[in-house]
């Protein structure tokens, strides 16, 4: 329930103040009075009224002198001031007027003037104060949208970054706090996807760049779908190859599923994309390495040049493992076929011997998926 209004009376004429405080009390208004000019700017400044009634006759200082005052005064931007005057010369009207007085009554006070006079003050504060109410809102809710847009625009940024590496989904959830900071050091299992294309070195010293440099955008393109399509996390391209991980940063129920669905649609991939090459004359083909295993991730580089990486023995047997590919053969290691379980037909192609590692390497060839 809204509180009643709190009127001033500044008048030193106890007959007078005792009429116009009966008559508003009466109308329900709440009234301080003041009996002179000094105590009618402490009084102001006590009570904050929502109106003053000021007598411009009174002592200490006369009610001119006041209403300047107050109208100079910072705390008091808008309150209406009504000069009530016994004088009928024009002049101390309009020296009310001057010194910032919105209206006047003459005495004796009319009661229907004074009712009339009042609400009409009242309403017009009552407008004011809602017009710096809502001016000081959109103030704020203008501070507000600053903010959240800055914050919009940083989380736009991180996004950007963190598709350099992440499919947009792990992205959002990054961003969204769903995981934790992709960036820190951590260790974490992971299953790791090398490819490579076979047959480029020799392409390169032959072929035109432009077509060296169609023949990369086409293959990232179509190859770039897949690690978006699968989720995975890219952490390199280099030239003809790539590396792709699985289970970081967020962790997945299935990463050597989603590996070996990704590289079974990629070596498909690029039935199409060899075909289109060789009737250009470019004989190009496809070998890919998968192995799981513990790595340390983070960001790998210097200040102002980040890149996020994976290193361990496990990135080291899935290069290996693609370096030792036929064209179009997917290797993956024992661990992989393992948990690959009844989902893989494969076949074992014995043990490697590959360089840096000391013993022999057991791998297994990827012919299909099974249904």
């Amino acid at each position: 329930m809204r509180s009643p209004a709190r009127i001033l009376i500044a008048d030193d004429t106890p007959a007078n103040v005792r009429i116009l405080e009966t008559r508003l009390r009466h109308e329900g208004y709440d009234v301080a009075v003041a009996r002179d000019g000094e105590e009618a700017l402490a009084a102001a400044h006590a009570t904050h009224p929502d109106l003053i009634l000021l007598d411009i006759m009174m002592p200490k200082m006369d009610g001119i002198e006041v209403c300047r005052r107050l109208k100079n005064d910072p705390e008091f931007p808008f309150t209406p001031i009504i000069m009530v005057t016994a004088m009928t010369d024009i002049k101390d009207v309009v020296r009310g007027f001057e010194a910032g007085g919105d209206d006047y009554l003459t005495k004796p006070v009319d009661h229907q003037a004074l009712a009339a006079r009042v609400r009409s003050m009242l309403r017009i504060k009552t407008l004011h104060d809602t017009v710096q109410t809502q001016a000081r809102e959109l103030a704020e809710w203008n501070v507000t949208l600053e903010a959240r847009v800055a914050s919009q625009l940083a989380e736009l940024e991180r996004m950007s970054r963190l598709k350099r590496f992440f499919s947009p989904q792990v992205a959002d959830v990054i961003v969204r706090g769903g995981a934790a900071d992709p960036l820190a050091s951590h260790r974490r299992e992971v299953t790791v996807v090398f490819i490579d294309l076979r047959g480029f070195t020799a392409f390169a010293e032959t072929a035109e760049p432009e077509e060296v440099m169609k023949v990369l955008r086409d293959y990232h393109a179509r190859m770039g779908e897949q690690v978006l399509a699968y989720e995975g996390t890219l952490e390199r391209f280099t030239g003809d190859g790539m590396m792709v991980f699985f289970n970081d940063p967020v962790p997945v129920p299935n990463p050597v599923e989603r590996a070996l669905r990704m590289t079974v649609a990629m070596r498909e991939a690029m039935e199409d994309l060899a075909a289109q090459w060789r009737r250009s004359g470019f004989e190009l083909h496809m070998g890919v390495g998968i192995a799981q295993g513990y790595a340390t991730i983070g960001a790998i580089g210097f200040e102002g040049r980040l890149d996020y990486g994976a290193i361990g023995s496990v990135t080291n047997l899935a290069s290996r493992l693609c370096a030792d590919a036929a064209p179009g053969q997917i290797l993956v290691s024992q661990r992989v076929y393992a948990a690959a379980g009844e989902l893989v037909d494969a076949e074992s192609v014995g043990e490697l011997t590959l360089k840096g590692f000391q013993r022999p390497v057991p791998a297994y060839s990827v012919r299909r998926l099974k249904a």
